[in-house]
């Protein structure tokens, strides 16, 4: 009797171990397809894009290296390259700024526990669940002067207002920045209104109790500690800001002329209209670069955070 419990203990152990290996490879089996894809079609075409910068690839890919030729053509030899520089710097300043400053604003107004709080949370982060192609779409037609705010105005009976900033080269830069920050501060709304209420009460409370106002409550206590939320605000709006481009691609195309060219069009014009193709790829890289310079720290300070903690 002993001996057959013996074997029955022994059958069941094995089971359990076949079971539980089992457990162990079937999830590595799952993620093995995404784990290679993500391998090929993200690190891999990365590294091949870094390749066909260093070579002299005009339409086909040249797979015969050439230094930094393209690099020094790039920024010595490129004044268009330049302009899509000023253009982004232009352009991700006000992004930014206006978008931490509408997101801040409307995270305090809902802070206050107004009625149909969900209501307005809803309509202020729906912009964000759009595609940025279909934002250009949107404000392409608001902007055209003969069908959207010109002409609206105009039969209200103001027969000489104007806006004709989408087709104005000194104005059309500000028709992409409206655009962006109208589909974005919602979304930095939701991080500042999660920052707003993670404070501690108490402390607003206790100053309350000494007499501070609360404009001053909000400068000198409950702004200064949302430093990490402004950082991330500031870290995700950049790298928008730096890939912008089905946005002004549907919007303005990059014009009138240049005058709204980004990094992002210059690759595209480059690689795949003018037949160069290790420029196109050298501008991407400097992208690529440009995002992990505002990526990379963030990460870092987060997880030294975190390992501190």
């Amino acid at each position: 009797m002993k001996e057959m419990q013996d074997i029955d203990r022994g059958t069941t152990a094995r089971r359990r171990g076949i079971f539980g290996q089992g457990q162990e490879v079937l999830p590595k089996l799952v993620l093995a397809p995404t784990l290679a894809a993500g391998l090929i079609f993200i690190y891999g075409f990365i590294l091949w894009t870094v390749w066909i910068s260093l070579t002299n690839s005009k339409m086909l890919p040249n797979y015969k290296l050439a230094g930094f030729v393209q690099y020094v053509t790039l920024f010595a030899k490129e004044p268009r390259w330049w302009l899509a520089i000023t253009n982004l710097v232009i352009f991700s300043a006000l992004f930014i700024s206006l978008c931490i400053v509408v997101g801040l604003l409307l995270a305090i107004f809902l802070d206050q526990r107004i009625r149909a709080e969900g209501f307005f949370r809803t309509v202020y982060l729906y912009p964000m669940a759009l595609s940025f192609i279909v934002t250009g779409a949107i404000w392409k037609w608001i902007l055209n002067p003969n069908l959207g705010v010109e002409r609206l105005v105009q039969q209200l009976g103001f027969s000489g207002f104007t806006f004709r900033w989408l087709v104005d080269p000194k104005m059309a830069i500000y028709t992409i920045v409206i655009a962006a920050v109208w589909q974005s501060s919602g979304f930095v709304m939701a991080l500042f209104l999660a920052g707003l209420r993670g404070i501690d009460n108490s402390v607003i409370q206790a100053a309350q109790v000494d007499g501070a106002t609360l404009p001053r409550i909000y400068r000198s206590i409950i702004i200064p500690a949302l430093r990490p939320v402004f950082l991330s605000s500031v870290i995700i709006l950049s790298h928008i800001a730096i890939k912008s481009f089905d946005l002004v691609m549907v919007l303005t195309q990059g014009g009138p002329g240049l005058a709204t060219d980004m990094p992002a069009t210059f690759m595209y014009s480059f690689a795949f209209r003018y037949d160069r193709l290790a420029l196109g790829a050298a501008s991407a890289v400097v992208m690529y670069l440009a995002v992990m310079a505002f990526i990379v720290p963030y990460l870092y300070s987060e997880l030294r955070g975190t390992r501190n903690a």
